[in-house]
C-alpha cells in the first residue's frame, strides 16, 4: 500500500531565540500545520500528488508570514520579482514563471505553463502576460508589500549588503524566530499520492536587496525543484546560486539512481557536504516512491511539516537534538 504523504518548508536560515515571542512562534506552527493538513486532506480524498503541491505553495504564497507571494520580499531597486517552478514526476513535465510581480500566485503561473504551453519557463512581462491570457488573477506590484518587508530592505540597504549574506551586524528589531536578515526565504512542498505519483513545487521572493533581474535556483528544474517517480521529489531553499551550480535537487534523486543511495543518504550528502563545500546554506525537503520522507538543513532552522494520509501533523522550526 501506497504511503501517500506531503512535506512543506517555508524558508531556512539564522535562529535568534533572544528576539523571538512564543505568539510569533506559534503563528508560524500554526501555518505550517493548517498547510500541511490542506495538503494532506487532498491526498486523503484521493487528489493527485500535483494538486497537492500546487495547492500547500499557493497557501504559502497568500500567507505573509513567508517570503512568497504576500510578503515577498523587496530587490534594491524597491520592487517585488518572484520565482515559481513545478513538477510531475510522472510524466517529468514542468512548468516555471521567473521575475513576475503581478501574478498573485506565481505557483499557479507555473502550473499553467506545464499544462497550457509547450514551453517550460515564461520569464517577466512574457509570464505575466501567459498568465492572463489563462486566466490568472492579476494584481497591483505593491500587493506583495508588507511593512516588515519594507523595514528589512532598509536595514540590507544601511549596510550594504544582500541578506542572504547578512553578517547579523545590523540585529532584526522582529520577534521572526528565524532572524528575518538571516534567512532564506523560499517555500515549497513535495508528495507522494495513492497512485504512486510524485510532484515538487518552489516559489521565492528571492533575497532582499538582490538585484532587480536576479534569478535563483527556484523556478530551474532540477536545481530548486525536481519529481521523477522513479526515485524522489525535492524542493530547495537556501543560496540559490551555490544550489544551481549543484543541481541540488537533481543531485538526490540522481545519487539514488546511479549510486543506489537511500533518499537520507543522498539528501544529507547534497544539504551537509555538497552545498558547504561551496559555500553555501540551507536545506530542502523530499519524499521518495517510498513514501520515506526527508527533511535536511545545515542552518540554524528550517520552518518544515508533514503529514501522511491518516498520520498526524509534524511541524518544526528548530533543528531537534
Amino acid at each position: 500500500m501506497v504511503k501517500a504523504v506531503i512535506a512543506i518548508h517555508g524558508g531556512a536560515g539564522a535562529i535568534t531565540r533572544s528576539a523571538m515571542s512564543v505568539e510569533k512562534e506559534q503563528r508560524y506552527r500554526l501555518a505550517l500545520k493548517e498547510i500541511v493538513a490542506c495538503g494532506q486532506k487532498i491526498l486523503a480524498d484521493g487528489g493527485s500528488a500535483l494538486d497537492a503541491v500546487t495547492e500547500a505553495v499557493r497557501l504559502l504564497e497568500e500567507c505573509p508570514l513567508f517570503n512568497a507571494g504576500k510578503g515577498a520580499v523587496f530587490t534594491h531597486q524597491g520592487t517585488h520579482e518572484l520565482d515559481a517552478s513545478i513538477m510531475d514526476g510522472r510524466t517529468l513535465e514542468a512548468g516555471a514563471v521567473a521575475g513576475v510581480s503581478r501574478i498573485r500566485n506565481p505557483v499557479l503561473a507555473a502550473r499553467a505553463v506545464l499544462e497550457h504551453s509547450p514551453h517550460l519557463l515564461f520569464i517577466g512581462a512574457g509570464a505575466e502576460q501567459f498568465a492572463a491570457s489563462q486566466g490568472m488573477e492579476q494584481v497591483e506590484p505593491d500587493f506583495f508589500s508588507t511593512p516588515e518587508r519594507r523595514e528589512q530592505l532598509q536595514r540590507a540597504l544601511q549596510s550594504q549588503q544582500t541578506l542572504l549574506d547578512h553578517d547579523g551586524e545590523a540585529q532584526s528589531q522582529s520577534d521572526d524566530p528565524l532572524d528575518p536578515d538571516r534567512k532564506f526565504g523560499t517555500v515549497g512542498a513535495v508528495a507522494l499520492d495513492l497512485n504512486g505519483n510524485l510532484a515538487a513545487a518552489t516559489s521565492t521572493g528571492g533575497m532582499t536587496n538582490k538585484q532587480a533581474g536576479r534569478v535563483g535556483d527556484t523556478p530551474l528544474p532540477g536545481a530548486g525543484c525536481y519529481a521523477s517517480n522513479e526515485s524522489a521529489a525535492i524542493s530547495c531553499t537556501g543560496t540559490g546560486e551555490v544550489f544551481i551550480r549543484l543541481l541540488a535537487a537533481y543531485d538526490v534523486a540522481a545519487q539514488m539512481t546511479y549510486a543506489g543511495l537511500s533518499l537520507a543518504e543522498a539528501s544529507r550528502k547534497v544539504v551537509q557536504e555538497k552545498i558547504p563545500a561551496l559555500g553555501g546554506s540551507g536545506g530542502l525537503v523530499a519524499v521518495d516512491k517510498q513514501g520515506n520522507v526527508a527533511l535536511p538543513f545545515n542552518s540554524e532552522g528550517m520552518y518544515r511539516g508533514y503529514a501522511y494520509v491518516g498520520g498526524d501533523v509534524d511541524v518544526a522550526i528548530y533543528r531537534e537534538s
